[in-house]
C-alpha cells in the first residue's frame, strides 16, 4: 500500500465495458513525514467513495483488483482506504478534519 493525496478526477467517456460507473480519481502520493506531495502521481479506481483532498491508501498491481468494486476489472491501482491520522515516531503529521 501507497500514501497519496487526491488531487483531481479524471473522466472517460469511452471506456472498456468492465469498468463502467467506476470514479476514476488521480493520485499524488506524498512523503508521509513531511506531507508533501512528490511530484509523482497516478490515476487509481476508487473503491472507497474518496473525495478531493483527501488522504489515502491505494493498492497496484494484481492487489488493486482485490476490491469488492475492481473485482475482475482491469486494474492497475485503486483507491482502498481513507486516511483517518498519521502519526511518525510519536508525533502527529495528519489529522483529517472529521467535521
Amino acid at each position: 500500500m501507497q500514501l497519496a493525496r487526491v488531487t483531481g478526477t479524471v473522466v472517460s467517456t469511452r471506456k472498456e465495458q468492465r469498468i463502467e460507473g467506476i470514479k476514476f480519481l488521480l493520485l499524488e502520493k506524498i512523503d508521509a513525514a513531511t506531507m508533501e506531495g512528490k511530484k509523482d502521481y497516478v490515476v487509481a479506481m476508487d473503491s472507497v467513495g474518496a473525495g478531493i483532498g483527501e488522504v489515502v491508501f491505494y493498492a497496484s498491481g494484481s492487489s488493486s483488483r482485490m476490491t469488492t468494486v475492481t473485482d475482475g476489472k482491469p486494474s492497475d491501482a485503486a483507491i482502498i482506504a481513507i486516511v483517518d491520522s498519521i502519526d511518525v515516531e510519536g508525533q502527529l503529521v495528519y489529522q483529517k478534519d472529521l467535521t
